[in-house]
């Protein structure tokens, strides 16, 4: 199955102590090639940055861990 691994950093969604204070999250994980745009829109909506992105073959969905 043609898919791509994604590394993207997103800001947490949890407050820390202020509202100023913003702790990012890393996280790489396989997505189908067909939903590529769909979870493009996703992470620039949540204010993310998409950092590396790669073709591979795998199961849609898989997260691949933390950085």
């Amino acid at each position: 199955m043609r898919a791509f691994k994604i590394t993207a950093c997103v800001p947490s969604q949890t407050r820390i102590r202020t509202q100023r204070e913003l702790q990012n999250t890393f996280f790489t994980k396989v997505v189908a090639y067909e939903n590529w745009f769909r979870e493009q829109q996703r992470i620039m909506k949540m204010g993310g940055k998409i950092l590396k992105v790669e073709l591979t073959t795998g199961r849609p969905g898989t997260n691949t861990g933390l950085l």
